[in-house]
């Protein structure tokens, strides 16, 4: 959604903008966009306050202490403002990946992107993660998110959609899909999985 990789086809409207189009700034999009990814990709030379004061100074050109001010209270909403001064590598998984959601955070996106945000977690840590992005549906975030975890996908998702080798083979509300899928490949899975 934000081209990292670029699709062979089709369109991907975001906020009426094409941005498969050639006539507009991608970088600039992409500023609307937060990503949080599966191997957290924070700097591990940088504290976690750094971490996620970074962009909205270098990018945004907000005031150094603004972005400090805003970076705590959304480590705090995160559960995490105790670990500020902290690096990367002295914290769990699943405190790894809720700096990297306060960080996205950071930007102020119109639409957090999650690629399998609970993947590289232990079992023990992925209730964490989803319990912040709970939070965040809850609060009329508008996120997109890859994953494999159903019971998540059917109490937050307004809208779900199953793929299989990058084809959609089914789409609708969580109801439709978890309760009463029509596509036997969705129906496959869901047996399996659930």
């Amino acid at each position: 959604m934000n081209l990292l990789e670029t699709p062979t086809e089709g369109t991907i409207e975001f906020e009426g903008t094409n941005i498969l189009a050639k006539d507009h700034n991608i970088d600039e999009l992409r500023q609307k966009m937060g990503m949080v990814f599966q191997s957290f990709n924070l700097f591990p030379h940088k504290s976690v306050l750094e971490n996620l004061t970074i962009s909205p100074i270098k990018v945004k050109k907000l005031d150094e202490q603004l972005a400090k001010d805003k970076a705590l209270t959304l480590l705090e909403q995160v559960g995490l403002k105790e670990k500020s001064s902290s690096y990367p590598s002295s914290l769990s998984g699943g405190q790894q990946q809720r700096v990297a959601i306060a960080r996205a955070l950071a930007m102020d996106p119109d639409v957090l992107l999650f690629d399998e945000p609970t993947s590289a977690l232990d079992p023990e840590m992925v209730g964490e993660v989803l319990g912040v992005m709970q939070n965040l549906a809850e609060k009329g975030m508008t996120m997109v998110v890859v994953t494999h975890e159903m019971g998540f996908a059917r109490e937050v998702a307004s809208r779900v959609i199953f793929m299989d080798e990058g084809v959609i083979q089914e789409e609708g509300t969580p109801a439709e899909i978890f309760g009463s899928p029509k596509n036997p490949r969705t129906q496959n899975f869901l047996n399996k999985v659930l």
